[in-house]
């Protein structure tokens, strides 16, 4: 029963991509099919989605970094605020910028941000 224990505590630490060799290993040696493997890796492949690339980012201004100013004016041009209210999102800061955008526009915004000297994370 021991064994069994100290089996099933190795298959759990198993990363995503072990679980995929194990899996390839036990149908070449025992000649079962791949859905029947997969069923065996269980919980390491239901981990699998979580790795896919992220798609859609959330750009949030994390500070202005000592250029207000500056910051106000780049997020004026990004989000087609105007004075007051870009000036209100820079002073509340961490506030988001622009939601669910691809991945080349929140770079492209988190580029501007830090030109002006303002700090940006992507989410």
């Amino acid at each position: 029963m021991a064994d069994i224990e100290k089996l099933v505590e190795q298959l759990s630490s198993l990363t995503v991509l072990e679980a995929a060799d194990l899996a390839k290993a036990l149908e070449e040696k025992w000649g079962v099919s791949a859905a029947a493997a997969v069923a065996v890796a269980g919980p390491a492949a239901a981990a699998a989605p979580a790795a896919e690339e992220q798609t859609e980012f959330d750009v949030i201004l994390t500070g202005d970094g000592g250029n207000k100013i500056a910051v106000i004016k780049e997020v004026r041009a990004i989000t087609q605020l105007g004075l007051t209210e870009a000036k209100a999102l820079v002073e509340s800061a961490p506030k988001a910028i622009k939601e669910a955008v691809n991945k080349a526009e929140a770079e492209e915004i988190k580029a501007k941000i830090l030109a002006a000297g303002g700090t940006v994370e992507l989410k």
